[in-house]
């Protein structure tokens, strides 16, 4: 079995060695010969001349597939070198176009040999455009519009981390432009996606921002975006005042105990900075008030990226009477 899985192995090989031989011999004739050939090579199409008030509402093709003649050599040096010369192309005019035009390209480049741009030291003779037959170029006003960034960033803080507040975009906003109809379809750019593990540090990057469509400019392909990355500690806040609110005109309302206390959970820089002001404790009057009722548990509502716990005391006393005129 072993030798069968061995001649077969070495059949390949033979005909592998064979075929390669055959086609550097072939490729060797066809660079050293002066004899004429033709070939298809494939050309950049470069659309100008556009109006700064117009924009190409669809892609036009980047590229098109040539037919030239010339000898085997000077084929062989166009192939090779065509992506080193920026003069090799072929040019389609728009200046004249005020909304729509179907170039076709035979037709075009036979009445306008010019647009067809091949450096001299080529030396090869354009014939044809075998694809694309044609091509539709379709203008729209040119629109220019800002609209805001989303991050497309997912962040995973090491344990025992938090990320404070939210991904900070600098900038938070792009110009686009383009296409009227396209440009005001568009809400928001978005940032490429990317995943970022394990973090215990503050991140200061740079991020690509991803293009929706090839006929949209935007003002910058990058933007910088900022992590607040810190340990997670934990603070007791006390002192914090009570608000009774939507409080009904002709009552007067006292909340016993006037202030609570609880433990604040965040960043560690975070919460240092966090004064008892900064919290708010609240009684919605014309939501919770019961005659039958004599203690109420408030609503806490901390600054974002924190969260709290234990609330003390968890209830409060309301004392309502009438206001005496």
């Amino acid at each position: 079995m072993f030798s069968r899985i061995s001649d077969f192995i070495e059949r390949q090989s033979i005909v592998l060695r064979i075929g390669a031989i055959g086609l550097a011999f072939l490729l060797w004739i066809f660079v050293v010969s002066q004899n004429r050939f033709t070939y298809v090579i494939d050309v950049p199409i470069e659309a100008r001349n556009l109006s700064a008030k117009k924009a190409l509402k669809e892609e036009a093709p980047a590229s098109a597939q040539v037919r030239f003649s010339g000898t085997g050599r000077a084929l062989f040096k166009s192939w090779l070198l065509k992506d080193f010369y920026d003069e090799f192309k072929l040019v389609i005019d728009l200046e004249r176009i005020s909304e729509e035009h179907d170039f076709i390209l035979n037709e075009y480049f036979s009445q306008y040999p010019q647009k067809v741009v091949i450096p001299n030291s080529f030396d090869i003779t354009y014939i044809e455009v075998l694809y694309p037959r044609d091509v539709h170029i379709v203008l729209d006003e040119y629109l220019v519009k800002e609209v805001p960034i989303r991050s497309k960033i997912l962040v995973e803080p090491l344990p025992g981390y938090v990320l404070i507040d939210n991904i900070q975009l600098n900038p938070s906003h792009i110009n686009i432009a383009g296409p009227k109809e396209t440009v005001q379809s568009i809400r928001y750019i978005e940032t490429v996606s990317d995943t970022l593990n394990n973090l215990q540090f503050p991140v200061h990057d740079r991020i690509e921002l991803f293009n929706p469509l090839p006929v949209i400019e935007l003002s910058s392909n990058h933007i910088n975006y900022t992590l607040d990355i810190q340990a997670i500690s934990e603070r007791i806040v006390s002192d914090i005042p009570v608000e009774v609110t939507r409080i009904p005109e002709g009552i007067r309302v006292f909340v016993n105990p006037r202030t609570v206390s609880l433990t604040l959970v965040g960043g560690v820089n975070q919460i240092e900075s966090i004064n008892p002001e900064d919290i708010n404790v609240t009684i919605d009057f014309r939501d919770q008030w019961n005659a039958q009722t004599q203690f109420y548990e408030p609503t806490v509502s901390v600054p974002t990226g924190m969260r709290w716990q234990d609330l003390s005391p968890r209830n409060l006393e309301l004392v309502v009477t009438k206001e005496i005129n």
